[in-house]
């Protein structure tokens, strides 16, 4: 195997003696493309080679720089990809120590170079015992227990996992590795697994020999279901003692390339602008595959494209990066228009030194590769030729490609899609005129009539912004008389007169307009114009009244046939000798007459200022004016006549007079807008017709006698001049205020004989002075009870308790408040039984709570009325206690009136007369 390291360095070395040959005019010597080493050697680890398994990679070189190569394997086994990786294409196992095959290649120039690959097996040679198991037959061993027991442990060291490659044909069970323990010479072990794909689902992949220990694989596995499963293994005694701590076991499924690529979409839709220069984005195509693209190349997807249509303005328009499925634009001419321009293929853009995409890769990487000028001999592309010269191109809106997903990075499985790219379309082709000058020819005096129209083509895809036109008279339409339109539907410019044309002001009319697009152009385009000739065509104008409207003051009184005033048109046509005739078209009161010929108005008939024709003094008719072209033609003028007031009328309401109103019954006042009388009875009169002679004057002093008749009804409202007064009984509407009034009496009455009841009551009460004068005091004592004796109190003396009321007062009138219109308290009657006492006590109680007659709590209390014959005994008829007689009691005289007694029975006093 040669030195790889040392190569570039050649091929620096002579790529500088082929510079200094060629700058010193010299032919450089023929460069050959070749592998950088005759042998390749590869090692391969245990011998066993899953599908898809990159091996190494071979390198391919040329003096000129690297280049797109092809290479092929000539074992069926195995395959070289672009960037020269070669890797098994099947599951494949190396019986013996070395395998070699050769690799060819060919480069753009043609020739072929080949080297040879050797394959080193690194594995032990399988035995006879161990024939069955497919991957060398391991032996995992438990680790040394540390003394003290069967401890968890941190280890130090890793168990490597076990390869087993997806979808293995049988026999199965297949033995994958044996598992022993260090005390298996000690004491017989029992070996047992536990995890997933042991005891839990999918339960039984794997078992394992319970006294050898041999671990087997029971069916084919599948990667893209469970690409690692993690397993126990477990050593125990006879007795089930453990033996040995648990030790993992992981089982690894190797990747066979077994599923191909599955495209996210089957049709990919995307769009670009046309003229989109090389490189533009398109769109991005998504490809997936269910196969490991880390450790091998079964999932690394390329993409390329297969074919597209149409194939123009070149057979490849698109390029699509092969490891991201990025579209992308690779040429420019992207044209959605027809035009008649020349195209090359893509070999002349090439020549003319523009890049191109190569689709290929050098160290799996798309190249984008800069076209240099070569030798014919050395550059095939240029000996094959593109499109001709002056082929002319068609209409494309879009293209189809038919876009491939392979993995192996291109080399394994293969899938299709396809893309639809639409071409946007460009303001990039400028309407044109169908003809460069347009002539037409439109009556005068039309307005909005359809002079012409003006036709365009434009490329741009139909009825878009940039398809739409835009016209513009850019010249020859001084004073606005024209405007120009498009029409939605077809596109073409509708040219209409804006005002009326006049034959004798001009003739012909040169119109230049322009054609543009609602979308700005994206190129530098100039603007189609056309030339427009408009002749204006003489037409037969009806005679015109100048003004239009011919006002005119006449009196009133105007004598029949005299003249009135002159009313005349004039006649357009200057070019045609025409006569005018004058008629009334209309006279609605039929007063006037005109001349035929020179247009004099007459009075046919009396004026009438006053008449219903007439409104504010004016009266309106319509003169006609008619010539004798061909067709005739008529022209209309408005005559309004103002009619001055004569007094040739009865008075209107103006000043007014009442002539029999001797006892001025009536009064006559006008209205406020001046216009009527209005009649007012000021006495009343009875029930009958009146006569009342009213006389009116105007301002020219015509004066009028009227007779009013008026009906006097004994009613409200107005009443109909035609009916008469309401029957019913005389004074029946007049009677309702009388009663009224005398009902309101009675209740006045009423209301005064009430205030003066009560003013009587109130005086009736007598106040009394708050406190009792001094010779009123009383010397009676009262008995509020006496307290029983034992046994003896149990007979009650009712009649204490009813002291005082039956000798009370019927009504007692209280001096310090107002006497109020309550009921008067019920007091029960003294019961004949004496357990009912109680209650007899609360229910007084509570009757005497709410007696009117009751102080207030703030005033001096009454509490009652003993009567004349008190059964108390006088106080003085009370003795002293002797204890008492030597005490000095004068000071009583001091407290006064009140105490004056007290003072007198124990201060020794004499009572004053």
């Amino acid at each position: 195997m040669g030195s790889p390291r040392s190569l570039p360095l050649r091929l620096r070395l002579l790529l500088l003696l082929l510079q200094v040959g060629a700058l010193r005019g010299e032919e450089a010597p023929p460069c050959p493309a070749r592998f950088t080493s005759e042998r390749f050697v590869f090692a391969v680890p245990d011998g066993d080679l899953p599908r898809g398994q990159v091996l190494g990679q071979v390198q391919f070189a040329d003096c000129l720089g690297p280049k797109l190569v092809r290479f092929s394997a000539q074992d069926a086994h195995f395959q070289v990809l672009a960037n020269g990786a070669v890797l098994a294409r099947h599951h494949t196992r190396l019986q013996g120590p070395q395998r070699t095959f050769a690799v060819r290649a060919w480069d753009s120039t043609g020739p072929s170079a080949s080297a040879l690959v050797t394959l080193q097996n690194k594995g032990p040679p399988p035995s006879q015992e161990e024939a069955g198991p497919a991957h060398g037959a391991a032996v995992l061993r438990f680790p040394l227990a540390r003394p003290g027991g069967l401890q968890r442990q941190k280890r130090d060291w890793v168990i490597p996992p076990i390869r087993v490659p997806e979808n293995e044909r049988g026999p199965f069970p297949k033995k994958l590795v044996q598992i022993k323990s260090n005390k298996d010479k000690q004491t017989k072990i029992f070996y047992s697994i536990t995890g997933q794909g042991a005891d839990t689902p999918p339960e039984g992949v794997f078992t394992i020999e319970k006294e050898t220990g041999w671990m087997k694989v029971t069916q084919p596995l599948d990667r893209e279901k469970i690409d690692k499963y993690h397993l126990l293994s477990h050593a125990v005694s006879e007795n089930g003692k453990p033996e040995e701590e648990p030790m993992d076991i992981i089982v690894t499924v190797t990747d066979q390339n077994d599923n191909k690529p599955q495209f996210t979409q089957e049709v990919f839709r995307g769009s670009v602008l046309e003229g989109a220069t090389p490189g533009t984005s398109v769109m991005q195509v998504t490809a997936t595959d269910a196969d490991d693209a880390i450790e091998t190349y079964n999932g690394v997807i390329a993409y390329s494209i297969l074919s597209q249509v149409p194939e123009e303005p070149h057979k490849q328009v698109f390029a699509i990066n092969r490891a991201t499925g990025a579209l992308s634009v690779i040429a420019s001419g992207l044209d959605r228009e027809a035009s008649g321009r020349g195209q090359r293929g893509v070999a002349a853009g090439e020549e003319q030194g523009q890049n191109s995409w190569a689709e290929g890769a050098w160290g799996g990487r798309p190249l984008w590769l800069q076209q240099r000028e070569l030798p014919c001999a050395r550059c095939p592309c240029r000996q094959g030729g593109g499109a001709e010269n002056g082929d002319r191109l068609e209409r494309v809106a879009e293209y189809t490609l038919v876009l491939q997903a392979a993995d192996l990075d291109g080399q394994g499985l293969v899938n299709t899609a396809t893309a639809v790219v639409e071409v946007g379309d460009t303001n990039d082709n400028a309407p044109e005129f169908k003809d460069p000058a347009y002539t037409a020819e439109a009556p005068e005096n039309e307005v909005g009539l359809e002079v012409a129209r003006l036709a365009v083509t434009d490329k741009d895809a139909p009825h878009s912004p940039a398809w739409r036109a835009k016209y513009a008279i850019v010249q020859g339409n001084d004073g606005g008389f024209f405007a120009i339109s498009t029409d939605p539907e077809s596109n073409d410019g509708i040219l209409r007169t804006a005002k009326g044309l006049d034959f004798e002001a001009r003739k012909r009319f040169v119109l230049q307009v322009a054609v543009t697009n609602e979308a700005p152009f994206v190129v530098r385009l100039q603007p189609s114009t056309a030339t427009v000739t408009v002749d204006v065509r003489d037409v037969n104008e009806a005679p015109a009244f100048d003004p239009l409207v011919w006002r005119a003051a006449v009196s009133e009184d105007i004598p029949v046939g005299q003249k009135i005033t002159a009313y005349t048109a004039r006649d357009p046509d200057k070019m045609q000798a025409q006569k005018i005739r004058y008629t009334i078209g209309n006279d609605p009161a039929n007063w006037l007459a005109i001349h035929p010929e020179n247009g004099i108005i007459t009075a046919r008939d009396r004026l009438d200022r006053e008449s219903v024709f007439v409104k504010n003094s004016t009266y309106v008719a319509i003169v006609l004016a008619a010539d004798n072209g061909a067709p005739p033609a008529t022209g209309t003028g408005t005559l309004v006549l103002t009619l001055q007031d004569v007094n040739d009328n009865g008075p209107e309401p103006d000043r007014q007079e009442l002539v029999n109103n001797p006892d001025d019954y009536w009064e006559v006042e006008m209205d406020d807008r001046g216009e009527a009388a209005v009649l007012t009875l000021l006495k009343p009169l009875k029930q009958e017709s009146y006569e009342v002679l009213l006389r009116l004057w105007d301002n020219g002093g015509e004066e009028q006698l009227t007779v009013l008749r008026v009906l006097v009804c004994d009613c409200t409202g107005q009443v109909d001049q035609a009916a008469r007064c309401p029957q019913g009984l005389p004074g029946a509407a007049g009677a309702m205020p009388v009663i009224l009034a005398i009902l309101g009496a009675i209740l006045a009455l009423l209301i005064i004989l009430l205030l003066l009841l009560l003013f009587v009551r109130r005086r009736k009460v007598v106040k009394e002075p708050l406190l009792l004068p001094e010779e009123d005091t009383r010397d009676n004592i009262f008995y509020y009870g006496e307290e029983g004796g034992g046994e003896e109190d149990q007979d009650y003396d009712l009649s204490q308790l009813h002291r005082g009321l039956d000798a009370r007062p019927d009504v007692v009138l209280r001096n310090d408040v107002v006497p109020t219109l309550l009921p008067a308290p019920q007091y029960c009657p003294r019961p004949a039984n004496p357990d009912e006492i109680g209650n007899f006590i609360h229910q007084n109680l509570k009757a005497a709570d709410s007696d009117p007659t009751a102080p207030p709590y703030d005033s001096l209390l009454v509490f009652d009325y003993e009567g004349s014959a008190s059964e108390a005994a006088s106080l003085s008829s009370l003795n002293s206690s002797s204890s008492d007689q030597d005490q000095e009691y004068d000071y009583l005289n001091e407290w006064g009136s009140r105490f004056k007694k007290l003072a007198d029975l124990y201060g020794g006093g004499v009572e004053d007369a």
